[in-house]
């Protein structure tokens, strides 16, 4: 089992930043691969960005070139650096993996953007 703890959430004028935070309960130098998702109100949860053990890194298309997903093997980390935040970005952030082929989520931090 892992368990997973999401941080760095919180409140922020359009085109701010915030580096979200997802802390593992065990080391994920094995766990290839972790993601970060988003589901704001009314709508499905949709994958934001997500990244390999080896380094390969995946995006939706609205957050290209503004989001950036990172891992840190020694800390059990992975980050989420979000720039140019926009209204549209106000969400619910989840950190999940799969371990024995088992998904494994975070209960999440909330992302507001508005001024």
């Amino acid at each position: 089992q892992v368990q997973l703890v999401e941080s760095g959430g919180g409140l922020v004028q359009p085109g701010g930043s915030l580096r979200l935070s997802c802390a593992a309960s065990r080391s994920i130098f094995r766990l290839n691969y972790m993601g970060w998702y988003r589901q704001a109100p009314g709508k499905e949860r949709e994958l934001v960005a997500g990244i390999t053990n080896e380094g390969t890194t995946t995006y939706a298309e609205s957050v290209k070139g503004r989001f950036t997903i990172s891992r840190d093997n020694a800390k059990k980390t992975v980050y989420l650096e979000m720039n140019n935040l926009k209204p549209e970005d106000t969400a619910d952030y989840y950190c999940k993996t799969d371990l024995g082929g088992i998904g494994y989520w975070g209960k999440g931090t909330l992302v507001t953007v508005s001024s």
